[in-house]
């Protein structure tokens, strides 16, 4: 692993343990360990990727409360905590060994803990269609589970082209009949599974798209390259993820098939120390599980605190 080199820069006092993400995840852990009476620091950019998002769904007791809401709730039950601590800005270097790392801010302070956790969250990268970044989170998204039911019986769109498309499709049928399929430029699915959907009542629209005509984010329209337009409500597509290259790059963690952080059933990584958690590991993106892995990840960190 790469030793960081901090020559010139002014240092805090070593941590427990230091978690990059101030999120659902990163202050899950954040609490776990602070209420275990850990010295923590939550380096927090104040970057989430919902954070266009009305509305969160799907959380017992919260259903349907604003994303930065409970994350300002969330943030304040954690700071009840004297041994957890804030930075507000962006970790821009790390390194060092299990027991001794280093965190650099974009102040140029550096931070050190004997362990790490990465709540790095993820990146969408979106198709390069005009209008579609400005819906997206607000009538444009990925999980029904999450926004299907506001949506219900009305004008759905799937935008996509991949093998995962047709079954895709089939789920978000169950929220609405009123479905099209838009893949967006020639089909690459099997003309048979494209049958089944046109049975089923679902349109398949094969035209490239131009833009995605809206008002402050709310979809009114896809218009295509021939000129025709399809009106819609809301639209839903899988967008690809990335998270932080260089952090995993310098630490030399492992990946999944997906591109995730690969951790086991501890929230560990393959490197000694480095813990993940949230949606930089796993594909189920929702509160409950970056919560869930975050919380998981705070007692795995306690556990190995008691052994370095």
């Amino acid at each position: 692993m790469i030793q960081l080199l901090m020559s010139g820069t002014s240092e805090t006092p070593p941590f427990d343990v230091i978690i990059i993400g101030g999120s659902y995840s990163g202050l899950s852990a954040a609490l776990a360990l602070g209420r275990a009476r850990r010295n923590v620091l939550v380096i927090d950019a104040s970057d989430p990727c919902n954070a266009r998002v009305p509305h969160s769904h799907n959380l017992l007791t919260h259903d349907g409360v604003p994303p930065r809401v409970l994350r300002s709730m969330a943030r304040a039950d954690v700071a009840k905590y004297p041994t957890v601590q804030f930075y507000d800005g962006r970790a821009e270097e790390l390194g060092g060994t299990n027991g001794s790392f280093a965190v650099r801010t974009a102040e140029g302070l550096t931070h050190r803990g004997r362990k790490l956790l990465l709540a790095l969250g993820v990146r969408d990268e979106l198709p390069p269609i005009k209008g579609l970044a400005e819906c997206w989170g607000i009538s444009a998204a990925a999980c029904p589970f999450c926004h299907g039911y506001e949506v219900r019986d009305q004008r759905l769109v799937v935008i996509g082209n991949t093998p995962e498309t047709i079954h895709y499709a089939k789920l978000i049928h169950n929220w609405s009949d009123r479905l099209a399929v838009c893949t967006n430029g020639p089909s690459e699915q099997n003309v048979e599974h494209l049958s089944a959907l046109q049975q089923e009542g679902i349109t398949v629209v094969e035209t490239p798209i131009s833009e995605v005509l809206h008002d402050q984010g709310q979809v009114k329209a896809l218009v295509f390259a021939d000129g025709s337009r399809y009106d819609a409500d809301a639209l839903f597509l899988r967008s690809t993820t990335t998270i932080a290259e260089a952090f995993t790059a310098i630490l030399g963690l492992e990946r999944t098939v997906l591109g995730l952080l690969k951790v086991d059933h501890m929230q560990q990584t393959n490197v000694a120390g480095v813990f993940a958690s949230g949606d930089c590991t796993t594909p189920m993106r929702s509160l409950t599980t970056a919560m869930a892995t975050g919380t998981m990840a705070g007692a795995s960190i306690t556990h190995a605190l008691m052994n370095t």
